[in-house]
């Protein structure tokens, strides 16, 4: 994952300063994917900034063992917190080959092989069992700048990670990253989860007719705001409304117009709006739609 982000100061001319609190949202929601460990600030100044804006529950996503131990043990302290706990999927080359892009290179971390991947999900498989991780992920396949060994160690782990998730009866968080086909391939091979959540949707309309009709809950995040995201429009407009979520992956995808400052689970009401306006819907009846899928989808 990208390296923590600050606040800074919080004049609004500063791009690393803090966006403002948002009109609240009359009916809660929760945000489906968060980083609160990545955010500034404390957990309780997270969660309270949230709750002051109708964003009542979050879900904290564990990206290796540290953070997924990290995830699982702030759920189990706060009511306003579940978690989900995994191997990012660029991790798996991380353990697999001591490298972060699964290429050779000088001065990658030193390779720990298959036993030391093996070592790692039988961790997440026991994080996995603990009540208050509600989820399995985030897993799956990250293209962006991974050779042919990353790859096969990327999809080794995100074959366990379905078994773990169906094991415990636990929902499936996907990161998918220029990896579409080969992601929904994977889950057609292995069975997907009866709960799987495709975080951070990437794909197009197309690809939400193809996820709608194998049942997948699509979460979209603020770069459905951004210019350049026609394709992520297209989708929200398609997605059927019992399959749509709304998350951060805060500190990451800030929405306009305060992108590429610090984002935080207090902003979610500008992406439910956004997603309002696309669907042309209602804002409550959205609202009320995202927070009953939240629920069913993670299962609390």
């Amino acid at each position: 994952m990208p390296s923590s982000t600050s606040r800074g100061s919080t004049s609004r001319g500063d791009k690393n300063a803090a966006p403002p609190l948002p009109e609240p949202l009359r009916v809660p929601v929760a945000d489906s994917h968060t980083h609160l460990d990545m955010q500034s600030g404390t957990v309780e100044e997270g969660l309270a900034k949230a709750a002051a804006v109708g964003v009542t529950t979050v879900v904290q996503v564990g990206c290796d063992i540290r953070g997924s131990r990290w995830a699982a043990e702030t759920a189990a302290a706060y009511d306003a917190v579940h978690a989900t706990v995994a191997l990012h999927p660029n991790e798996a080359p991380r353990i697999v080959h001591g490298d972060p892009d699964g290429w050779s290179r000088q001065g990658a971390r030193e390779a720990g092989g298959a036993g030391a991947l093996d070592e790692a999900l039988a961790e997440i498989d026991r994080l996995a069992a603990l009540p208050q991780v509600k989820g399995v992920g985030e897993t799956g396949l990250d293209y962006f700048r991974t050779g042919p060994a990353g790859k096969d160690a990327q999809e080794r782990s995100f074959r366990a990670h379905i078994e773990i998730a169906k094991r415990h009866g636990k929902a499936l968080v996907i990161h998918d990253r220029d990896a579409h086909a080969d992601v929904l391939r994977v889950l057609k091979e292995e069975g997907a989860p009866e709960r799987t959540v495709f975080h951070c949707y990437s794909g197009d309309a197309e690809m939400a007719e193809v996820c709608a009709s194998a049942g997948y809950f699509m979460s979209f995040a603020g770069n459905v705001t951004f210019k350049n995201a026609q394709n992520l429009r297209d989708a929200v407009a398609v997605a059927p409304a019992e399959l749509l979520l709304v998350e951060t992956d805060a500190p990451f995808l800030t929405p306009a117009p305060y992108r590429g400052r610090p984002n935080a689970p207090y902003l979610i009401p500008v992406t439910v709006r956004a997603m309002a306006a696309v669907r042309g819907v209602d804002e409550d009846a959205l609202a009320s739609a995202l927070a009953a899928n939240t629920a069913r989808a993670f299962g609390y």
